[in-house]
């Protein structure tokens, strides 16, 4: 597998603990939107830590863009990453990845897991394609929402907010399971189901949707 050594060319905060970071673009480097790469931050001793984050940009723009949520809580790569500053270096591979746009459904995101979205939404709406898509989006608190404005305009109504831990959030409260799921969607047999989160939030919303009638074919999930 080729590896490139790219600058951090901007970094710009998203939400309180989330950030996009611009970096150079390889030369004839190509992926599809809702693919990933390993990338590691080129700093002493932090080299060899990869892990694997979403491309957001677009495949015909001149840099690549990952949206990157950061936890404080341990010394891990995404804090390094919450430190890192224009001008630092990163890693990364060739792109991979099982999600990608398969026709018109329902996408279904915890928290970070809607990276993977975003650069399908982006291409989509690019393309005047959006129709009938829609995305239903959990997370702990308002704030914890990623791009919601830039969601919002691309969506309008065809995106569903759930917040589990905000008493006072305007958005439906809880977590989505499957009476959630059932009372938001209305065809379980003939469109498409994107779903990325924690692991434990993808097996739970995978297991639901298969109860309500989802074909297994119909579900597009990072293996």
């Amino acid at each position: 597998m080729d590896t490139y050594r790219l600058q951090i060319l901007e970094k710009k905060q998203v939400t309180h603990d989330t950030y996009s970071f611009k970096v150079e673009k390889p030369k004839g480097y190509s992926f599809k939107p809702g693919q990933a790469t390993e990338l590691s931050l080129l700093q002493e001793g932090w080299e060899e830590e990869k892990r694997p984050f979403t491309f957001t940009s677009l495949p015909k723009d001149d840099f690549l863009e990952f949206t990157i949520k950061t936890y404080d809580d341990h010394e891990g790569v995404t804090k390094r990453l919450g430190d890192a500053s224009v001008g630092d270096h990163v890693e990364i591979g060739d792109a991979w990845g099982a999600i990608e746009y398969k026709g018109e459904g329902v996408f279904i995101a915890g928290g970070a897991g809607v990276t993977p979205f975003i650069s399908i939404f982006r291409d989509l709406r690019q393309k005047n394609q959006i129709g009938n898509n829609e995305l239903i989006f959990a997370n702990k608190t308002n704030e914890d929402i990623i791009l919601f404005e830039e969601l919002k305009t691309i969506l309008g109504h065809k995106f569903h907010n759930i917040i589990e831990k905000q008493p006072d959030t305007a958005y439906d409260r809880g977590r989505i399971d499957k009476a959630y799921l059932k009372d938001k969607i209305n065809d379980f047999k003939n469109q498409h189901f994107y779903i990325c989160g924690p692991e434990g939030f993808m097996k739970a919303v995978d297991k639901a949707l298969r109860e309500l009638g989802a074909s297994p074919d119909a579900l597009v999930f990072e293996q």
